[in-house]
């Protein structure tokens, strides 16, 4: 699957640091098979990228749209498809279909929310599904 990672405050704090779990997760899914990509509704985010050390994880990084998202992503002229995106703001997961993070913005060692995501797209992945209490399922191609 081709998993998206919203930036800030999904995967970095207001402070700029790496929330935990982040690496051990992105090997988990590149292990699996997956490919990720990051967006940003500020912008294609490479330093942040580079500064936390995790561009071997990372398949692309691209702009994000900041509303009507998924027609927005359509007449990107991006070909790649997200299968599955992590996103602290609601609207993007229900979009496309994935997880409603709960928003990281002060660093805390004791955040154990990448190892809810992994085993919810690990599911999904396998099952079409997850229990995840955040999850939206993809809308409907008709």
């Amino acid at each position: 699957m081709n998993i998206f990672f919203d930036v800030d405050y999904t995967l970095i704090s207001s402070t700029g640091s790496l929330r935990p779990g982040v690496r051990e997760c992105f090997q988990k899914l590149i292990d699996d098979g997956h490919k990720i990509y990051i967006w940003s509704g500020m912008g294609l985010r490479w330093h942040e990228i580079r500064h936390n050390n995790l561009e071997g994880f990372v398949s692309g990084v691209f702009h994000k749209p900041l509303h009507d998202y998924r027609e927005a992503w359509e007449q990107s002229g991006v070909d790649v498809t997200p299968d599955f995106v992590i996103d602290d703001h609601i609207g993007v997961p229900q979009a496309f279909g994935g997880i409603f993070t709960k928003a990281y913005y002060f660093p805390d060692e004791r955040d154990t929310e990448m190892e809810g995501i992994y085993l919810a797209i690990r599911s999904y992945a396998e099952t079409g599904n997850t229990l995840h209490p955040r999850f939206w399922h993809p809308p409907s191609k008709t």
